[in-house]
């Protein structure tokens, strides 16, 4: 059968595990698949913009944002922000005795970015990140994921099923195929990364 919406997907892992008695549960193991697909999955259609205001110390952390891509200064000059630990940011505010400037650094500090030096006037900035994918639901009933890489979804249920069905047999033949879905998705986006910035046109002459 097609899977390509919220109730196909639990339709189809009822199926592969021949049980007609997990209902209440087959929703947990797809929203545990969802939680390690936000860990493992890094693809172009995750990629989000966002502009940022940064005239504080503190910048608020979008709220789907999973990880950071590039940081950068947009309006005039663009000038790239360097991300670094939160151990280098306490020291770089030692040694300049925290003065204000230019922002030059970020670092994630208690849920947000801490920027440094701390910004001496209004800056806007562009920030480039992997957003979190819309979890599947009644109400949200597909997403590009299940779109595009149904098997992610179908094994990586299958693989938190297993523990829950005590089938430890079962278990690794899972978890393998749940990875090399897992794998192919991110190779695919890198393919298209590096099929696109290799293009040229060729213009022939008569």
């Amino acid at each position: 059968m097609a899977i390509t919406t919220y109730a196909e997907l639990k339709t189809a892992i009822a199926n592969w595990l021949n049980r007609d008695d997990l209902t209440s549960v087959i929703p947990d193991f797809i929203s545990l698949t969802e939680a390690d697909m936000e860990r493992k999955i890094r693809h172009w259609r995750m990629e989000k913009r966002a502009t940022v205001q940064l005239d504080d110390q503190y910048s608020r952390v979008p709220s789907d944002w999973l990880e950071s891509i590039r940081f950068y200064l947009s309006g005039g000059d663009t000038y790239e922000l360097r991300q670094t630990s939160h151990s280098d940011m306490i020291n770089r505010r030692m040694n300049a005795a925290n003065v204000s400037g230019r922002p030059q650094y970020f670092a994630m500090s208690d849920g947000a970015f801490e920027i440094f030096p701390t910004p001496d006037a209004a800056y806007t900035a562009e920030l480039l990140y992997y957003g979190r994918t819309p979890a599947l639901s009644d109400s949200n009933t597909s997403n590009w994921v299940l779109e595009y890489a149904p098997d992610v979804y179908l094994y990586g249920a299958l693989m938190h099923s297993a523990p829950y069905l005590v089938e430890d047999q079962r278990a690794q033949v899972w978890a393998s195929l749940y990875q090399s879905a897992i794998d192919n998705v991110n190779m695919a986006s890198e393919k298209a990364r590096s099929t696109t910035s290799g293009m040229r046109m060729s213009i022939r002459s008569y």
